[in-house]
């Protein structure tokens, strides 16, 4: 290869694929090593040089002085050495040019094949590099084919995958389809940069509003979290740092125009918009809207809420399957455990005359352990002496016996339950079939799909 073919191949091949000057100069060296190691074996000492001024590649062998040659590959005489530098001495390393014509075709073949894979490499490199940087990016593709149900995406340098579980149910794409995906992860791996996308995280969602929300890419409005389940239903709520501004308006837009652009590249997924709160307990509430919340009891170590609600707001505030409640706990971040009205005063109840039934609580009793956040008896018994000492009324003996009379309630209460759980199962086992007796059907139970209540009052996520 002629010098200016060399320089016009690596400005060329660097224009036209994007590849640094330095990463093909280098795969030129490599290739020229492997050619004379292909020619003259692998024991020999070259070392390959690119002049960027002239643009030339080349090649020396270096050769160790010695007295006696034992290998003429490997060694030089010093009478020959000191015709190339009358300085050198035995055990010196000297270098001499080598003809590149003089590789043959093998090694020329050799060379070319280093280069190619190089350039690959070099390739996928660059594929990666400009993908690596756009995760989090919606990108726009052509559906290539299917490949066992996940969708192969032509994105012009390279394809994308769409998994299933990335995928939404119900929709449906064939070769040729226009789709549009979140840019999920970048993997490098050994036959390239694999692009994986998905339309069914969060962040798609999210990306969406900012893209046709000009307050959230002008930092006006901030999204504060979202929560989908794909196809079906999402929830994202939203904050303004400016109050001349309603964010859920924002996002809305005029007459809905602009959350029904992303309700629209959903295919029709319904989306509650929901104003972020810097108080929990109120953030838990608007996102359990439209159901009205009559109170919320906070365990904070445990990072979960009972949400009290109106009887007639309970299947509103779980919602169809316990979507509404599952979405509000993924948004919020926190366990919510959503109960009727009556359901939690029957429990109340229940707790308070647990505690009216220990030896030495009557009623005033009763009523300051209530004040202080023991409802049951059950409470009591996984409590410390220290903190029932805090109550007035309550001494060191008292506060043993009762943490002692509590345990020994809820053991013998969880005895008796256990016992008419095992008397209800045998009750309702089926008697053995005499031969040649006609088995009777069973009655339907109440469940999904039967009009009979079924007896669960709240919904736990």
């Amino acid at each position: 290869m002629l010098i200016s073919e060399i320089k016009r191949v690596i400005e060329q091949v660097s224009r036209d694929k994007g590849i640094e000057r330095h990463v093909l100069i280098k795969a030129l060296e490599e290739a020229l090593k492997s050619a004379a190691r292909k020619k003259y074996g692998p024991k020999i000492d070259i070392e390959v040089q690119y002049s960027e001024e002239s643009g030339e590649l080349e090649v020396f062998q270096f050769k160790e002085v010695a007295e006696t040659i034992e290998d003429d590959m490997l060694q030089i005489s010093l009478e020959e050495g000191r015709k190339l530098d009358p300085d050198c001495e035995v055990g010196d390393s000297l270098g001499t040019k080598m003809d590149t014509a003089t590789f043959g075709r093998i090694a020329a073949q050799s060379a070319k094949q280093v280069i190619i894979q190089k350039l690959k490499d070099a390739e996928k490199d660059a594929v990666y590099g400009s993908f690596i940087d756009r995760r989090g990016e919606i990108i726009n593709g052509i559906v290539q084919r299917i490949d066992r149900g996940d969708i192969i995406v032509n994105l012009g340098q390279t394809e994308g995958v769409l998994p299933v579980r990335e995928q939404v149910p119900k929709e449906s794409y064939r070769r040729g389809d226009r789709i549009r995906a979140l840019i999920l992860e970048v993997m490098h791996e050994s036959r390239g940069p694999q692009v994986v996308l998905s339309r069914t995280h969060p962040n798609f969602l999210v990306t969406l509003f900012r893209t046709e929300v000009p307050e959230i890419s002008e930092g006006i409005v901030t999204i504060m979290g979202a929560s989908r389940e794909p196809g079906v239903r999402a929830k994202i709520a939203v904050a303004s740092n400016n109050s001349d501004i309603d964010p859920v308006g924002a996002c809305v837009g005029m007459k809905g125009s602009r959350v029904q652009n992303v309700v629209q590249e959903l295919r029709g997924e319904k989306i509650d918009i929901i104003p972020w709160h810097v108080d929990t307990a109120k953030f838990v509430c608007n996102a359990l809207a439209p159901a009205e919340i009559s109170r919320v009891i906070i365990d904070e170590d445990n990072r979960s809420m009972e949400v009290i609600v109106p009887d007639e707001f309970l299947s509103i505030a779980i919602g169809k399957k316990g979507q509404n409640v599952r979405l509000a706990s993924k948004l919020t971040g926190w366990h919510l455990d959503v109960k009727s009205e009556s359901i939690y005063n029957q429990a109340m109840q229940s707790g308070y005359n647990s505690l009216m039934a220990l030896p030495g609580v009557g009623i005033s009793l009763a009523d300051a352990l209530y004040e202080k956040g023991f409802y049951s008896a059950e409470e009591i018994g996984k409590a410390s002496a220290a903190e029932l000492l805090q109550i007035r009324g309550i001494d060191e003996e008292l506060a043993a016996s009762l943490i002692e009379a509590a345990r020994l309630q809820v053991e013998k209460a969880a005895a008796e339950a256990q016992a008419a759980e095992a008397a209800a199962a045998e009750a309702g086992a089926a008697p053995e079939e005499a031969p040649g007796a006609e088995a009777s059907p069973p009655e339907e139970a109440p469940g999904e799909g039967s009009s009979e209540p079924t007896g669960q009052p709240a919904s736990d996520v």
